[in-house]
């Protein structure tokens, strides 16, 4: 990863881009992919497509803009906000955090209040739920505060990027900016080869929330086939319990990326990633997935009568958390892995099944 590609990796983890609120962060990755693409357009929700056109088939590479937050949903008499999710925010790792609020008028910063552990029953250990929790922004009375914030505001934990031994990077919301970037990199790369077919980068909204965007873009762009990028857990730190969910897998940071097979995953398409792969020596791991993948692969692939689709992972510590880990080889793997597939893939006529 070069200079100006690690430029835009940070400028994207250190924008806000809580789902339904994404508008800032599409404009760092529209005004990135404008360098090299031959069209750029959004869509009324926030949705944005990028494309380098060629005459061979459509392939889309997708990830999704939006990170999880909290809202505004009340301000109680005396100015402390109560807060809702958006999204899968964790109750576990919300309160004593430094938090701000996207008001209209700018941010407004603030705390999520915790209990001093003097003042605490060890029975209180387990934390609210997050509507229970409040945020401190010094106001005294709702009056005071409501002349900062609106019922309604988004909220996000307060941003820390940190470089971490060797080519591992710590931020909050690793998930999906990472996927936004390998997109992007991959529409650069495939560029740069002059690939024959028509390549298409995506960085849908508001996956977070039910996988809404990339409903909208699947019907509305209709391609030969779509990668779906989004981070997946890896399982190579001492949190993880093997007797768990998701405990059966096998993927590591640095590892490269994932794919994954069965359920939403099209098996011509995984056939053809692989193939790339194995061209490009680029390493992969692979991950099953029998019911559904938990990204945008899974409502990619049901819209227009069904596009063939595959959900490929760039393996994440700690997901959900204000300190997601990812190695930037892996992301740097997966836009090559993606660059060589559409190489690859300019001779083909389709994906489907032989039946």
């Amino acid at each position: 990863m070069d200079e100006r590609q690690r430029a835009f990796l940070d400028e994207l983890l250190t924008t806000p881009s809580p789902s339904g609120f994404e508008t800032a962060g599409q404009r760092v990755w529209v005004d990135y992919v404008d360098e090299f693409a031959d069209e750029v357009r959004t869509d009324d929700y926030g949705n944005a497509v990028a494309v380098v056109e060629g005459d061979g088939p459509e392939l889309a590479f997708a990830g999704h803009a939006d990170e999880i937050g909290l809202i505004v949903s009340g301000i109680d008499d005396d100015g402390f906000l109560r807060v809702g999710r958006i999204g899968g925010s964790d109750r576990t790792v919300t309160k004593g955090q430094h938090v701000e609020i996207h008001a209209d008028d700018g941010v407004v910063p603030g705390v999520v209040g915790q209990t001093a552990i003097h003042l605490r029953d060890d029975d209180d250990d387990d934390p609210e739920a997050i509507d229970k929790q409040h945020v401190d922004v010094g106001a005294t009375s709702e009056e005071d505060a409501s002349e900062l914030v609106d019922v309604g505001d988004a909220v996000t934990v307060t941003q820390t990027l940190d470089d971490l031994a060797g080519t591992r990077v710590a931020a909050r919301g690793m998930d999906n900016r990472v996927g936004t970037w390998t997109a992007a990199e991959a529409l650069r790369r495939a560029a740069e080869r002059d690939v024959d077919a028509t390549v298409y980068a995506v960085s849908t909204v508001q996956e977070e929330v039910g996988l809404k965007g990339a409903k909208m873009v699947g019907f509305d762009l209709d391609p030969d086939a779509v990668v779906a990028i989004d981070v997946t857990h890896a399982m190579d730190s001492p949190d993880v319990s093997h007797d768990e969910e998701y405990m059966d897998l096998d993927v590591d940071l640095g590892g490269g990326p994932v794919v994954a097979r069965g359920s939403a995953n099209h098996p011509n398409v995984v056939s053809a990633v692989r193939a790339a792969a194995d061209e490009a020596d680029v390493p992969i791991q692979l991950q099953a997935a029998g019911i559904r993948t938990g990204t945008d692969a899974d409502a990619f692939y049901t819209e227009r009568g069904g596009i063939p689709s595959l959900n490929l992972g760039l393996p994440n510590r700690y997901m959900h958390t204000p300190a997601e880990v990812v190695d930037t080889d892996d992301l740097d793997a997966a836009a090559d892995l993606l660059a060589a597939f559409a190489e690859r893939a300019s001779g083909r006529d389709g994906f489907g099944v032989d039946l």
